[in-house]
């Protein structure tokens, strides 16, 4: 039995019981068994998240403990009232200045930060601290301050440009180009700048491709632009993803607080931080402008608040401090190397099969820089001369991301199949692998992408691998004369069918149609 497109009811069948629970509208209830299985998931099987949060039994203790205790018993549930729960903002304080030494805040400076609910809420932050600077600085010239521009590459994740909409910026966009990697080139960047950009957001990981942006090339590109024009135009690094794998990946590479125009960062630790928080940390205080900061008296002393949200629970920064503690730096080194051991493996057999091609570039020897991104400048203190399979720092940098396409030869062999139809094939064998076009400028090419994370090991990836193959292999073999119409559900071509009920495990189309 199939349910219509338009049924508003849920049936789900135990050993003992049929429940029929309300979907869309609060219902009589049902046991804690049932909605347990309704909400439980396979997120190991999700291949088009960047989510990884992971933590041993003693962490997710931790977290139910701190969610469910009363915060008087505890003093350790409320980040909002500092005086109340000072344990809390000892373990906050430790955590910033952790994430500043990981990110090499210069000596002499005085950093600071905060926790956010994720990275949309640190860039919302981020940014509008570049844009209260740009506004002092204009008005103590007399110059015009109701035109703020923002630059970054058209990769940008939403809530890059989120920001500019919501706090009135204008958004310009950076075309990426093949050539590039698919990510923001300085050398293009720089033509969009002018007196009125507030900063540049630099991405460390593109959602896209996983490529990390050059931070250090567009510095250099700002500081000639400065000596020739006066004007100085600060850098925000969304490191929403990479904040978290270049420290630990790449501790030679530059990209952080050690270069002098980067101002801001913000990362996510739900991606690659392993925990359930986001966080924005300033070089130094002085770049956190006082117009978002609050000063508040009515908790019992004086406190302070420069977030977007006031109160918020502190299980998901106990859960970072565990981690932190927990795995260290070596802890999260190996998790790193590991993940990008995969994504190599994963990237060499797919281009191996001569079905696809690989546009992410994790697996490229550091050697080989063809692309001109800027990723694979030298490792430093290193000179690479044998490439050592387990050591990112010998290969291009970037996320553990595996973006790939149809090769040009396979299109060639077999213009008749879309690539859209591997993504559907898949999740018929519960792969969540997604398929869709790259930014403006090149948006005529579709990617499909699988993110790498802690919980996928060699054996998963050979499974997600020969998945991909034999789907492949038997779209080649079906010999289907005419294009199909996507999405796949509508089609009725027989012997497509044929094969689209083989993924799903039946073997006889009327068996199927008729269960």
């Amino acid at each position: 039995m199939f349910l219509s497109r338009g049924e508003r009811r849920i049936i789900l069948t135990t050993n003992t019981l049929t429940t029929n629970v309300g979907s869309f509208k609060m219902d009589k209830g049902t046991s804690a068994t049932v909605a347990y299985q309704l909400l439980d998931g396979s997120p190991s099987l999700n291949f088009a998240s960047f989510v990884h949060t992971w933590m041993p039994e003693e962490g997710l203790k931790l977290v139910v403990e701190n969610i469910s205790k009363v915060a008087h018993a505890l003093q350790m549930c409320c980040i909002a009232d500092q005086d109340e729960y000072p344990a809390t903002m000892r373990v906050h304080g430790r955590a910033v200045s952790m994430l500043a030494d990981l990110w090499k805040v210069p000596k002499g400076n005085k950093a600071i930060g905060t926790a956010t609910g994720g990275s949309s809420e640190a860039i919302m932050l981020g940014g509008l601290a570049l844009k209260k600077a740009w506004q002092e600085r204009r008005k103590a010239a007399g110059k015009d301050h109701y035109h703020p521009n923002i630059v970054m590459g058209a990769n940008a994740q939403v809530a890059l440009e989120k920001f500019a909409r919501y706090f009135d910026v204008e958004c310009r966009l950076v075309p990426v180009t093949k050539e590039g990697g698919y990510v923001m080139q300085p050398k293009d960047a720089i033509k969009y700048v002018d007196e009125n950009t507030i900063g540049i957001f630099v991405i460390l990981g593109s959602t896209y491709t996983g490529g990390f942006e050059d931070v250090q090339g567009m510095s250099d590109l700002l500081d000639e632009y400065e000596a020739r024009t006066g004007i100085s135009i600060p850098i925000h690094v969304d490191a929403a993803s990479g904040g978290f794998i270049a420290p630990f990946a790449y501790p030679g590479y530059k990209w952080g607080f050690d270069i002098s125009r980067v101002h801001s960062i913000n990362t996510s630790g739900h991606k690659f931080g392993l925990t359930f928080v986001g966080w924005v940390l300033w070089k130094d205080e002085s770049l956190l402008h006082k117009d978002l900061i609050f000063e508040l008296h009515y908790l019992g002393s004086t406190e302070y608040s420069y977030t977007l949200n006031f109160s918020r629970p502190s299980a998901p920064i106990l859960a970072q401090m565990f981690n932190f503690l927990h795995l260290g730096f070596e802890g999260y080194r190996r998790i790193a190397q590991a993940d990008l051991t995969n994504a190599r493996m994963l990237s060499r057999a797919l281009e191996k099969s001569t079905y696809y091609t690989c546009v992410s570039n994790i697996h490229i020897p550091l050697a080989d820089d063809s692309n001109g991104t800027g990723a694979g400048r030298e490792v430093v203190g290193k000179t690479p001369r044998v490439v050592d399979e387990d050591q990112a720092e010998y290969y291009q940098r970037g996320l553990p991301v595996v973006a790939f396409r149809f090769s040009d030869k396979f299109k060639r062999e077999y213009p008749h199949i879309q690539q859209a139809w591997i993504q559907n094939l898949l999740r018929a064998k519960q792969w969540i692998v997604p398929n869709y076009n790259l930014p403006p400028n090149e948006e005529k090419t579709e990617i499909l992408r699988i993110v790498v994370r802690e919980s996928m090991n060699a054996d998963l990836i050979e499974r997600v691998t020969l998945d991909i193959l034999n789907i492949t292999e038997q779209l080649k073999g079906a010999q289907l004369t005419d294009p199909l119409p996507s999405p796949l559900h509508s089609s009725t071509d027989p012997i497509f069918e044929k094969i689209w009920y083989w993924h799903l495990g039946f073997d006889n189309v009327d068996r199927m149609r008729d269960e």
